[in-house]
């Protein structure tokens, strides 16, 4: 009888701890989740095979209708899965096939007001959001803080970029996410301008693996955030600064009831492997409106990055059209000041000339309005929606293919919706939509599908300016593919074949890379549409060998699989378009770099291998691969290899 009292007593002492909480883990039981109330606080901790990879972290957000970060009690939980098999033209994989497990958790805060927690656990990769019901009848709500966070082991060493102050740099247009990455950092380290950090974040745990954090879902109904400076091995979300968009606009974002915030996602691995090839900020978001258009990806020229300014005029544009058209390219960019120094009135003459070459163009838009101090022009046509739509007429009439709007004012929601409003009018009159000096997408691929890429990154046009950028383009090139291009498409507009950074070739910056590094990165960096930073010369003074290869080199992709790397060091990854597999390697180290990759996609076939010599000089060969797809490569220092099926 004793016994079963004090079985009786422990029973009903552990049972309310064990109704505050709940798990879920991926289809393949390696990734798991545990959610559990601690002392009145939602709180979730991450494993992988067994590994801890974020410890107890909290969720939760305070809002103005509530506090849902504290006092908050476990109401019930449910469980399901979904599988799903999508299509996309625009990243990674055209065809994806998704399955998570999925667990929604109710909770309520002291004022009984409920809230549910969402997550869906794929075998690598977490996302998680919080879904608000009406309260009595509050049919909107403002999100004054999101108290979720990524508590991180003591032994975790980053691969981060800062989030600069708001208002500085040219014309005061930061944030533009443009700054350096730093490699291998310690969590303690205070960020660069005090801010945090830009998404995406990697985060290598020790020796027990890797995580990616991000977000994606981010439309007009939300702000697009960062990460805190860490305390504490703790990342908490930051939504954007008081002082973007020239103080104008609210920091908090808000929604109408029923409603949901953006999803945060978690990309877990031992390798980085599932980092490189996560589809994660497509699978949990759907295409927000349908098109009747039919959009062609492709490659394209623009002067602007090596001619500058004064190539926009008539006659240098025609030159760059001829270009394209010999190249076999698709499109021409015809970027700022074009409205003055070639005119409005011989856009249509112009136009008309690249038609007659097979080439298609874009024009380049300031995004304009009471952010900034640009005065490039066109300006105040895109932040006004009367203006912009009849600006819009008016290019598809002209048989424009697509826009390129730059120089956006930060994070905050009243700027997201302005990204939104120029792509759904854009699509309404046939346009695609590239975005520079701007956020990263976040989803936007497959919510908007006039979308095809974002600069937010230090793109080429810093190795034009500062020869420190081309002094460090291999070390940046290497960390591109595992941060910055996983979550989506980036438009860094490079491959340079000039040896100097400059219009005659003769002056301006030194190219340290090689001619076969630059053809890699055609491979390494993703993104629909591709404007070369080529010029009209490589026809006459480029190796051959690379002016073949950029004639054919596709720039959508079916497949993508990591091969080999480590971020700041080297990278070797895979594509294949079609039937046609590219291996792309590029080595950021100083001394030449052996490695033996297995490439089953290549076995027991002769592949055309593009590489280096020891003066950085191009050359290609065949080799014939091992029939189990092992291959010996050499990568000379700030060169590259790649290596396609014949």
């Amino acid at each position: 009888m004793k016994r079963f009292w004090i079985f009786y007593a422990l029973f009903f002492c552990f049972t309310p701890l064990l109704a505050q909480q709940a798990a879920v883990s991926g289809p393949d039981n390696n990734l798991k989740v545990d959610i559990f109330v601690k002392s009145g606080v939602p709180v979730y901790a991450v494993t992988y095979n067994g590994k801890k990879m974020l410890e107890d972290s909290q969720l939760g957000f305070v809002a103005n209708v509530g506090d849902f970060s504290k006092g908050i009690s476990y109401v019930k939980h449910e469980e399901d899965k979904i599988d799903k098999t999508y299509e996309q033209d625009r990243i990674k994989k055209s065809v994806i096939t998704y399955k998570a497990n999925t667990l929604r958790i109710t909770f309520s805060n002291a004022d009984n007001q409920q809230f549910d927690v969402v997550f869906w656990v794929s075998d690598n990769d977490i996302a998680l959001r919080y879904e608000l019901p009406k309260y009595g009848e509050t049919g909107s709500v403002m999100i004054n803080q999101e108290a979720t966070g990524f508590r991180f082991p003591s032994r975790t060493t980053t691969f981060l970029t800062p989030q600069s102050d708001a208002m500085i740099g040219w014309k005061r247009t930061k944030p533009s996410y443009e700054e350096e990455y730093t490699v291998d950092a310690s969590m303690n380290e205070r960020s660069q301008y005090g801010h945090g950090y830009t998404f995406p974040c990697l985060f290598k745990v020790g020796g027990d693996g890797w995580v990616l954090i991000s977000e994606t879902g981010v439309d007009s109904r939300y702000c697009a955030s960062r990460l805190r400076d860490a305390v504490d091995g703790l990342y908490t979300i930051g939504f954007p600064m008081a002082e973007e968009n020239n103080g104008n606009g609210t920091v908090e974002p808000a929604f109408a009831l029923t409603g949901a915030t953006a999803w945060r996602t978690i990309t877990v691995g031992e390798t980085l492997k599932p980092i490189v090839e996560t589809t994660i900020p497509w699978d949990v978001v759907e295409p927000l409106y349908t098109t009747e258009h039919d959009y062609k990806f492709g490659r394209g020229t623009w002067s602007w990055i090596m001619w500058q300014d004064n190539s926009i005029n008539f006659v240098d544009q025609v030159r760059y059209i001829d270009f394209a058209a010999a190249m076999g390219y698709e499109y021409v960019l015809v970027d700022n000041w074009w409205n003055t120094r070639i005119g409005r009135s011989r856009i249509p003459e112009l136009i008309n000339y690249a038609n007659g070459k097979g080439v298609d163009i874009f024009l380049w838009y300031s995004s304009s309005g009471y952010w900034n101090d640009i005065v490039q022009g066109p300006t105040n046509f895109m932040d006004n929606p009367i203006i912009r739509k009849r600006e819009m007429r008016w290019l598809q009439s002209l048989g424009v293919k697509g826009i390129k709007v730059d120089f956006f004012g930060g994070d905050k929601q009243e700027t997201i919706r302005l990204y939104e409003a120029i792509l759904s009018d854009a699509d309404d009159h046939g346009l695609m939509v590239i975005f520079h000096g701007c956020t990263i997408p976040r989803g936007w691929e497959r919510m908007y599908p006039n979308y095809v890429g974002s600069e937010a990154v230090l793109a080429s046009e810093n190795l034009y300016f500062n020869q420190h950028f081309c002094d460090y383009e291999a070390f940046n090139a290497t960390i591109h593919p595992f941060v910055r291009n996983t979550v989506g498409c980036m438009d860094f507009g490079g491959v340079v074949l000039n040896k100097r950074l400059h219009r005659d070739n003769k002056g301006g910056r030194i190219r340290r890379t090689s001619d076969i590094f630059q053809l890699a990165t055609s491979v390494l960096f993703q993104n629909p549409i591709q404007f070369f930073a080529m010029t009209p010369n490589n026809l006459e003074d480029a190796p051959e060998i690379c002016i073949d290869f950029m004639k054919q080199i596709p720039t959508t992709w079916d497949e993508t699989r990591f091969i080999d790397g480590y971020p700041g060091k080297y990278v070797v990854l895979a594509r294949r378009h079609g039937e046609m597999w590219y291996v792309a390697a590029v080595n950021a180290t100083a001394e030449p770099l052996k490695l033996k990759l297995d490439l089953p996609m290549f076995a027991g076939g002769t592949v055309r291998y593009y590489t280096d010599n020891k003066k950085q000089e191009p050359e290609l060969s065949s080799v014939k691969v091992k029939t189990d797809g092992a291959v010996q490569i050499t990568i000379q220092p700030q060169g590259g290899v790649v290596l396609v099926e014949k």
